[in-house]
């Protein structure tokens, strides 16, 4: 049974999965290497949390009840040693990921399931040289971890099939909606669908197709729109597999064929200018706008997933 749940790594995506465990009731601890990043952790959290009483998601009690439910620690050994369930969530550098996996085995429970949030790396690389590689998997979570829903499952041939079926449970009872990728692939399937988007938007912006605004517009009033209910292979389905065909066939030689990162990107950032981030990327966020923009973005998300709540119950 999973009663303790531990988090390695307070960034913005872990402390957003602490989060969504916290609030469905469950004990987690929440380790990171200095108590400065856990400092920025507990308030991010608590704003998060603030966000959603103002939505009418959450109670003042609810929130006081989360926050209670999560514990912060630089010791991983006293992070660890009583956890059920550990997800690893720390930077994607290989080399940190295997030595803190060394660290792990003299600590870890002899039945805890051990879980990386990596969207980089193959399970079988991160597992390699692991002594308790049956009884880990990838849970990758997508940003912000506390709001979206969608939890890529990765297991591997040595994978016990009992841990992958109560990570599956897990997921889902902390409100989540897990996929379970029955082989192994680069990217996983969410990024290798929204990499292939993002490169022919990139494409059509170089190409002076039209302005940034108005590319994303054509997704978020467009496709997107169905994308929140309505998947890409059915959307196939009930357009005509024999129309599709004929997308296919006209569209599909004219798309962008790059192997790497787009130019506009690559040189964007040997300026310097990452995005939000730095204050300027494609758009200049002046000021609190970058903040102002993510909470409208975690506003708006709140709202879609009361919609989707709505739609399910009536299922």
């Amino acid at each position: 049974m999973i009663n303790k749940i531990a988090i390695i790594g307070s960034g913005v995506m872990g402390s957003g999965i602490a989060q969504s465990f916290a609030s469905s009731g469950y004990a987690v601890t929440i380790n990171d290497i200095e108590e400065e990043l856990l400092i920025l952790a507990e308030k991010r959290i608590s704003e998060n949390l603030s966000l959603l009483i103002e939505e009418e998601v959450l109670t003042d009690q609810e929130k006081q009840g989360a926050l209670a439910n999560i514990s912060y620690s630089v010791d991983l050994e006293a992070a660890l040693r009583d956890a059920d369930f550990i997800i690893e969530a720390i930077p994607e550098v290989i080399e940190l990921k295997l030595s803190l996996y060394e660290q792990m085995e003299k600590i870890i429970k002899p039945d805890a399931i051990v879980a990386s949030n990596t969207s980089t790396f193959p399970i079988s690389q991160l597992m390699a040289k692991a002594s308790f590689a049956d009884r880990m998997v990838i849970t990758h979570f997508f940003n912000p971890g506390h709001l979206v829903p969608l939890v890529e499952i990765v297991q591997h041939d040595e994978t016990r099939l009992e841990i992958v079926e109560t990570t599956l449970a897990l997921m889902r009872k902390i409100g989540k909606s897990p996929i379970l990728l029955k082989k192994e692939i680069a990217g996983f399937i969410a990024n290798r669908l929204q990499t292939a988007l993002m490169r022919e938007a990139f494409h059509l912006l170089k190409e002076g197709v039209a302005d940034a605004e108005d590319i994303d517009t054509a997704i978020t009033a467009g496709p997107g729109f169905r994308w929140a209910f309505t998947g890409p292979i059915e959307i196939a389905d009930l357009g005509g597999l024999d129309t599709w065909q004929r997308v296919f066939d006209n569209v599909s030689p004219l798309l962008d064929q790059s192997k790497e990162a787009p130019v506009l990107i690559r040189d964007l950032v040997e300026e310097g200018k990452f995005g939000a981030k730095s204050g300027e990327g494609i758009f200049t966020y002046e000021g609190s706008a970058a903040s102002r923009k993510i909470s409208e973005r975690d506003r708006h998300f709140v709202k879609l997933a009361k919609l989707k709540r709505e739609k399910e119950e009536i299922v």
